[in-house]
């Protein structure tokens, strides 16, 4: 199996997994957080999150565009604002938008697998520039990011445990 075909299928299965949870989310439930602890998410905040954790990022490891205003880099940012607390993070609206996002940033993820080519995946090094030491082929980079949205995912099937849904270890994997 090579990068394209390993990504691809990683992308399949973490995407409707997703989309599978998403469901399960209560419109009424988007202020909702875990009563313990702290710096947690909220239902909406963590919607929008996951909606964005794969694709956007792969765009920036595949084209360089981080979606940064004109002039502006990413590595520059303080890391207040590169990690921001939750409760600066923006919240989805609706779980209706989170799924629509979510599709969209599944159809980027792939396009960007093509754009970037098998040559690239394997053989391309590069760098977070939240983490300009750890470099390592692209390929990794975008396996990182399915994996980015693969804990998220997780993060979602305990927030709807929490919540009493009736969830199992088929929905997470399913």
């Amino acid at each position: 199996m090579n990068w394209t075909e390993l990504l691809k299928a990683e992308i399949e299965t973490t995407y409707a997994g997703t989309e599978r949870l998403l469901d399960k989310v209560d419109a009424d439930s988007l202020n909702w957080k875990p009563a313990t602890g702290g710096n947690w998410m909220t239902v909406g905040q963590l919607l929008l999150h996951t909606a964005g954790a794969c694709g956007a990022v792969c765009k920036g490891f595949v084209t360089g565009d981080w979606g940064m205003p004109e002039g502006a880099k990413l590595e520059d940012l303080p890391p207040e604002e590169m990690l921001p607390p939750a409760e600066k993070l923006p919240a989805a609206g609706s779980v209706r938008e989170a799924k629509e996002l979510l599709a969209a940033d599944k159809v980027l993820a792939l396009k960007m697998i093509d754009q970037a080519g098998e040559k690239d995946l394997a053989g391309r090094i590069t760098a977070a520039p939240w983490a300009p030491e750890l470099k390592c082929p692209l390929g990794r980079h975008l396996l990182r990011m399915v994996q980015h949205l693969g804990s998220h995912k997780a993060q979602l099937f305990y927030y709807l445990k929490l919540q009493g849904k009736p969830v199992d270890t088929g929905d997470l994997w399913g």
